[in-house]
């Protein structure tokens, strides 16, 4: 069986090294940075060199300290949950990965308490 259902997840999905090296986009992360080479231009490219300030110090800060970020971007009438988090092998940290999915305007929202 072939497990590649992160190539086809309607979510964008971008990893890179501790450095911030790309090194995978799915096909979702490709379409969305199409207009910027997709794949073909960002796999080995640096992911600071994809940010504005003031993410880009923030991302920075984030490769070091190996913290998770998580916020919500509105864009040409698009919400999205931008949830960017360490990724490990074997208990060491290798890098960055960050999923960006398109969420409602308006979003429901429980508290469970059991």
């Amino acid at each position: 069986m072939d497990l590649n259902w992160q190539n086809e997840l309607d979510v964008a999905i971008t990893v890179c090294d501790k450095e911030g090296s790309i090194l995978y986009m799915n096909n979702k992360s490709n379409a969305t940075f199409e207009k910027y080479g997709g794949k073909g231009s960002l796999i080995g490219s640096n992911v600071l060199d994809c940010h504005p300030e003031p993410a880009k110090s923030i991302l920075a800060k984030m490769l070091v300290d190996e913290s998770t970020n998580a916020y919500t971007i509105e864009k040409n009438g698009v919400k999205k949950m931008i949830y960017q988090t360490p990724w490990f092998e074997n208990g060491e940290y290798m890098g960055y990965v960050e999923f960006s999915l398109v969420v409602p305007m308006e979003m429901r929202h429980f508290v469970r308490t059991v």
